[in-house]
């Protein structure tokens, strides 16, 4: 455990000493994921799989506002699906707008919980979402997630059913009889439904238990949040009929625990053993404060000692040093009573 703490205080020294650099490097990582999930999960326009346009994308993002990657998601979704059919590409857009100005309204600073929560759905660890945003973020913090997960299923019936919809029809009526079947496949999709309420609930329950005043609040609450959502799509899957994997469930919590129990050891990882209780007053009230200390290991520092001078000149022409020559180079002092004391030991 000393070891990881050790790691711990490294990392955060690391981060903070070129955070300006780091940051950069971490929008470009998620970025360059972004562009490329969607050109190779989507990707019904051709001119835009290109992985040197994504490169250039990824690069420009790094240095934008969080808010620019975003527009160039939607922007990019929007072509693909346009590519596919008119009538695909016109509900991506509005779908985009409402939820960029869902976004601004509700929470600027939380954009890449929207990019992140597609690709947590498709590395099988979404229930980290909900839990994460309740942990690190007010509850508010989960409407981009669920504008994430509209997002994410959206496409998903798109890709499920692209043989119909890109089906040609230049009649008014084809073209109408399209954007009902687009909009009966994505408004009637109760699977979606299930998840944005059980994320909801999610995000809300953790936030509450984490701000308890119980020892380990916060595992308690990631607990709880897991539990929550694998009853909750088990036995809701169960009521809507859909079939649901077990084992996919399964393993996805368990991941996403791990994944959440690593946060909370560098974030929020406290020593229980030494809480203090303390209480006082003052003319108006009473106090009563419980204190937690942090988990802390001081990191180790390596003093590296240089020899010079008239020890190393004699090292180096093959003559005997002694041991006052060599304590006066590395500027070690030593008090009269302990040279007699070794001479007396000799």
């Amino acid at each position: 455990m000393t070891v990881l703490l050790e790691l711990k205080e490294q990392l955060r020294s690391f981060y903070g000493k070129y955070a300006a650099y780091l940051l950069p490097v971490i929008k470009f990582l998620l970025a360059l994921a972004v562009f490329w999930l969607i050109n190779q999960k989507v990707g019904y326009m051709e001119r835009l799989n290109s992985f040197a346009l994504v490169l250039i994308l990824a690069l420009a993002c790094s240095v934008l506002p969080m808010a620019v990657m975003l527009l160039a998601a939607g922007v990019m979704l929007t072509l693909h699906c346009y590519a596919l059919s008119m009538q695909a590409g016109v509900i991506m857009f509005v779908l985009f707008v409402i939820m960029y100005l869902l976004y601004f309204r509700f929470a600027a600073r939380d954009a890449y919980n929207v990019l992140l929560a597609p690709i947590a759905f498709l590395l099988g660890i979404p229930y980290a979402m909900p839990a994460a945003n309740g942990l690190l973020q007010q509850p508010t913090a989960v409407i981009p997630t669920i504008c994430g997960v509209v997002t994410y299923y959206y496409l998903d019936g798109i890709m499920a059913n692209e043989t119909s919809i890109a089906a040609v029809g230049k009649d008014e009526e084809a073209i109408i009889s399209k954007f009902q079947e687009i909009m009966n496949q994505f408004a009637g999709n109760r699977e979606m439904y299930l998840t944005i309420a059980l994320f909801a609930l999610t995000a809300l329950v953790v936030y509450v238990i984490r701000r308890l005043s119980v020892d380990h609040a916060w595992t308690i609450a990631i607990a709880a949040g897991l539990l929550l959502q694998y009853v909750g799509f088990y036995i809701g899957c169960m009521q809507i009929g859909i079939t649901i994997n077990t084992s996919a469930l399964t393993v996805g919590c368990i991941a996403s625990a791990v994944l959440l129990l690593v946060v909370q050891f560098f974030v929020f990882n406290l020593d229980y053993t030494r809480t203090e209780r303390v209480q006082f007053e003052d003319d108006e009230y009473y106090y009563y404060v419980k204190a937690v200390p942090k988990s802390y290991v001081a990191t180790r520092e390596k003093t590296v000692k240089k020899i010079s001078g008239n020890s190393r000149y004699k090292k180096e022409k093959g003559e005997d040093v002694t041991r006052q020559e060599l304590m006066e180079d590395m500027d070690i002092h030593i008090s009269k009573e302990e040279e007699e004391e070794e001479e007396e030991e000799e």
